[in-house]
Parts: C-alpha cells; structure tokens; sequence
C-alpha cells in the first residue's frame, strides 16, 4: 500500500511540473528586435534570430532553438534576416 502511495505522489509530482514547465514556456519575454535592421552594428552583426537567441542566453541563461528564435521574430513582425 505505501508503495501505491509513492508511485502516485511521484507521477502526481511529474505531471504537475509538466503543467508548470509549459505554462512558463508560453509566459517567455524574448527581447524585442523590432526595428533592429539584420547584420547592422545594432543588432551586433547577427541574423535578428541570432541576435534574439543571444540576447535572451544574456538575459535569462538559456539558449532557445534557432526555430523558436524565428518564431519569436515573426510574431513581432520584424524581418528574419534569412532568405
């Protein structure tokens, strides 16, 4: 009986930080590239995916993916800088 009670604490634990972990992924602040032109000294010579990615490892000590990177810069409509 305990061990009943163990595996559900453990799976109740997992899918409750599961929940939380998405939750804060849908809450993330990227920063702002809107109005930085691609490859200029502003945006440190980057793509404004790359100079997003950069920035954000700067702020919050994570790197996000090359594709979230690019979806972060079209949803603030600014040009991705790729072809």
């Amino acid at each position: 009986m305990r061990k009943f009670f163990v595996v559900v604490t453990l799976a109740a634990m997992a899918v409750l930080g599961a929940m939380s972990a998405k939750q804060a992924q849908a809450q993330t602040q990227y920063p702002d590239v809107r109005g930085l032109t691609p490859f200029s000294q502003a945006a440190n010579y980057m793509s404004l995916p790359g100079y997003l990615r950069y920035r954000y490892l700067l702020e919050s000590g994570r790197w996000i993916s090359r594709e979230e990177a690019e979806e972060a810069v079209r949803q603030q409509g600014a040009p991705t800088g790729t072809s």
